[in-house]
């Protein structure tokens, strides 16, 4: 049985990268962001990749992600019929806003998926002002 796919910009992209022995360029990652709550929940797709190689940095409200997924040592050492499973390096940038609170991001790692949770800063939450009236009674409003 044999396997065909074709896909000459990708065959393209290999061949240049074994002729000229570069690196292969950066591939984005997959993601789902949604919010729970009062705060950001962040999902990306890296299967396959050691959590070891996963690197997280917060810079100016910049969330860097980046992680490495090594080829597969029987793939280095035979003849490679089919390779659509990128390996190589993965990044990514988000661009967060002001309303989240950067210093306590968390993160954990599970079948092949980082999750980031990102709260909401405690001066982007809605509040109540109260306020006072001349009769000295007092009335709360949201803010």
């Amino acid at each position: 049985m044999m396997l065909m796919r074709t896909d000459p910009f990708r065959e393209l992209d290999r061949l240049s990268q074994q002729m000229l022995e570069t690196a292969p360029r950066p591939v984005a990652m997959s993601m789902d962001a949604f919010r729970a709550g009062d705060t950001l929940v962040v999902e990306l797709d890296l299967p396959g990749v050691d959590p070891e190689s996963i690197d997280l940095n917060v810079e100016q409200n910049v969330l860097s992600v980046r992680a490495e997924r090594r080829t597969t040592a029987c793939a280095e050492d035979s003849d490679v019929l089919i390779a659509e499973r990128p390996s190589g390096t993965f990044s990514r940038q988000l661009f967060l806003g002001e309303t989240l609170d950067v210093d306590r991001i968390e993160a954990s790692y599970e079948a092949g998926v980082l999750r980031l949770s990102i709260p909401v800063a405690e001066r982007a939450k809605p509040r109540k002002i109260e306020i006072r009236t001349a009769d000295g009674s007092r009335k709360e409003i949201d803010a």
